[in-house]
């Protein structure tokens, strides 16, 4: 029997399809009071001397929240939109609504986890309580064959096991009505005063990337639907430059836009209705390469952010703020790898190669802290995802899950095999 109020926090997973957190919450309540909260000092924050959100991010999130506000509005529910400290703002909107819960995804984040435990003792002083629910990965982490103690420090053991024996569970529906008390519409901050200056947009980009679930939905389609790109992915998904050379989905999957259930039932509907072949299943295996990083930091925690990782190791720990600018800037000389963070600094997005070549040249060759790299994508990149970003990182370091140790990359033989042209280091140059 449904009874009373429940706060429905939205973080990022900023959809209503596939949304198992507004699932649950619907299930056992009456009336939802959906909410969102822009935690203007967090952003604004600095990490290793990088601010933890840029304006293209910010945006991003802006964009997201507005086509969630959209699409709450036609099922019959305004979004509530909080500044400030999401702690205060969600206990101020339970008093107000005389809600007893709140639901809201679950973190693995170490930050995300603290917060989270600091709402929920406030909570108790209200007695309300915090419900999390996993809903960002592609295995639920209660089907998959092993605990998070368990989880295997090498991706290739995870991936086979996984796979053999977890089922991906069917994507949640999209709900039609929700039922809302009555509620005030909410106004959306703006870039300038959330304290951001509107970021300059380059004829370069790879692609117009719009923040939202209508946007995640239409790239979908236009990848597998439309252009049925998926079908060659495997031997494009290495490229430099234009929109098809990969699928584009991380920004969207990053700010929860779209749930990796939703691609991977795409996929299998590709594979029944247009054909079934390596790039088809290689789609899903970056998708299980993205849970992994989830749940290894859910295993190892906050040593994911240690210099040593979860490995301990020594490593170097430089951090030469001159090298490091010219990293930034695009001015180290190594025109593969200037081309690569002036196409980041430029757009917020970098492909996937070119992540890899640029991590590895900060951490093997100009052997400064792996951190400050990871911290400046955290700041720069529209698809940053905590698991992710760190997980990467500390992997091409040679601190995390990877039994290879330290993956040193030839930059020139790089370039010469994926730019052999020179056509992308000549559209990024000076």
């Amino acid at each position: 029997m449904k009874k009373g109020t429940a706060i429905v926090w939205f973080t990022n997973d900023l959809r209503l399809e596939d949304n198992g957190v507004l699932r649950a919450a619907m299930d056992h309540h009456e009336h939802i009071v959906p909410v969102v909260c822009i935690d203007k000092e967090y952003h604004h924050s600095f990490q290793w001397g990088f601010r933890r959100t840029g304006a293209r991010r910010m945006q991003f999130l802006l964009e997201s929240i507005a086509d969630l506000q959209v699409s709450l509005h036609k099922a019959g529910a305004h979004l509530q939109i909080e500044v400030g400290n999401p702690v205060e703002a969600i206990v101020n909107r339970v008093r107000a609504t005389g809600a007893s819960i709140v639901y809201a995804k679950k973190e693995v984040g170490y930050e995300e986890l603290q917060l989270q435990q600091r709402l929920m003792k406030e909570l108790w002083k209200c007695n309300a309580e915090l419900s999390v629910i996993s809903t960002s990965t592609l295995f639920h982490p209660e089907d998959l064959p092993f605990g998070v103690r368990d989880v295997p420090e090498i991706f290739t053991d995870f991936r086979k096991r996984a796979e053999r024996e977890t089922m991906v569970r069917a994507v949640i529906e999209k709900p039609a009505e929700i039922v809302s008390p009555e509620l005030p519409v909410s106004t959306l901050p703006s870039l300038e005063q959330l304290g951001y200056e509107a970021p300059t947009t380059d004829a370069r980009s790879v692609l117009a990337f719009r923040g939202g679930e209508s946007a995640a939905m239409q790239r979908l389609s236009y990848y597998l639907g439309e252009k049925r790109l998926l079908s060659n992915y495997k031997e494009t998904r290495n490229g430099l430059i234009g929109g098809d050379y990969s699928s584009k989905f991380s920004p969207w999957l990053a700010m929860g836009c779209i749930s990796p259930r939703t691609i991977y039932e795409a996929v299998q509907e590709y594979e029944r209705t247009v054909e079934s072949n390596d790039s088809t299943y290689w789609l899903i295996f970056e998708l299980i390469w993205r849970d992994y990083f989830r749940f290894a930091m859910k295993k190892h925690k906050q040593s994911f952010f240690r210099l040593g990782g979860i490995q301990g190791k020594q490593v170097p720990s430089a951090r030469n703020k001159e090298i490091i600018q010219r990293w930034i800037d695009g001015n180290t000389g190594v025109s593969f790898v200037d081309a690569n963070m002036r196409e980041l600094r430029s757009t917020g997005f970098m492909s996937n190669r070119g992540r890899q070549n640029v991590a590895s040249y900060f951490c093997n060759d100009l052997k400064q802290d792996w951190r400050m790299g990871a911290a400046y994508f955290e700041e720069q990149l529209i698809d940053y995802d905590v698991a992710s970003n760190w997980g990467n990182w500390a992997y091409l370091a040679g601190v995390g899950n990877d039994p290879r140790g330290n993956r040193y990359f030839d930059i020139e033989k790089q370039a010469r095999q994926y730019d052999g042209a020179g056509e992308y280091r000549r559209m990024w140059g000076k």
